[in-house]
């Protein structure tokens, strides 16, 4: 076995290619797309990536799609928010 990366992490694989900068950005890129994520219908941390946007959750195997190396994207955080106080005044007026 080899010797363990202190600093760089998964990025390790690169060695010293690629420069610096590039490295922190693709160590910040694989590290979210490889962790576990809560699922919103069991509530466990089981959600792991598929493919690219793909999420499946290994307990409750309910499939979603999200961003590319993330469950959540902020931007999908922002419609979300939108939507349900949208939702809520509708229901206000009525």
């Amino acid at each position: 076995m080899g010797n363990h990366t202190k600093k760089v992490g998964i990025c390790g694989k690169y060695g010293t290619r690629y420069g610096a900068t590039l490295r922190k950005v693709i160590k910040k890129m694989e590290v979210t797309q490889h962790s576990k994520y809560t699922c919103a219908f069991c509530g466990k941390d089981a959600v792991t990536r598929l493919a690219t946007g793909i999420w499946k959750c290994k307990r409750c195997k309910k499939t979603m799609a999200g961003g590319a190396y993330c469950l959540s994207t902020a931007a999908a955080v922002t419609v979300r928010t939108a939507v349900s106080r949208l939702r809520k005044s509708q229901s206000d007026k009525v």
